[in-house]
C-alpha cells in the first residue's frame, strides 16, 4: 500500500479532504494531511515549529508527496515541502481539479 502526504495551503483544507478521501476509498492509499491546528497556536513560536516538524516527518514517512496547488497557487511552505521531498527523492504529484 502506498502512502501519499498531502501538502499545501490550509485555506485549500476542504479540497484536500476531499482529495484524501477520494485516494483512501478509490486507489486504496493511505493519506497522511496536515491538520487545521487550535487558531490559538498562530503565534506560538515553539508549537508552530513543531506542527511544522509532525509535516516533515510525514513526508519522510511517505512514499509520494501530493500537492495541492489549486488555480496554481504554491506558498513558501509547500514550496520548501516541495524540496524537502525532492531532496529525499519523493514521487511529487500535483493536483488535478476534476472537471465537472
Amino acid at each position: 500500500m502506498k502512502v501519499y502526504t498531502i501538502c499545501g495551503s490550509l485555506k485549500f483544507e476542504d479540497e484536500m479532504k476531499k482529495v484524501a478521501s477520494l485516494l483512501e476509498a478509490e486507489e486504496g492509499i493511505c493519506v497522511l494531511a496536515p491538520f487545521s491546528y487550535d487558531k490559538k497556536y498562530k503565534n506560538e513560536i515553539r508549537e508552530l515549529e513543531n506542527i511544522y516538524a509532525c509535516h516533515m516527518k510525514k513526508i519522510e514517512i511517505a512514499d509520494a508527496i501530493y500537492v495541492m496547488n489549486v488555480d496554481g497557487y504554491i506558498g513558501e511552505s509547500t514550496k520548501s515541502q516541495i524540496n524537502y521531498a525532492k531532496k529525499l527523492k519523493k514521487e511529487i504529484i500535483y493536483f488535478k481539479p476534476v472537471k465537472k
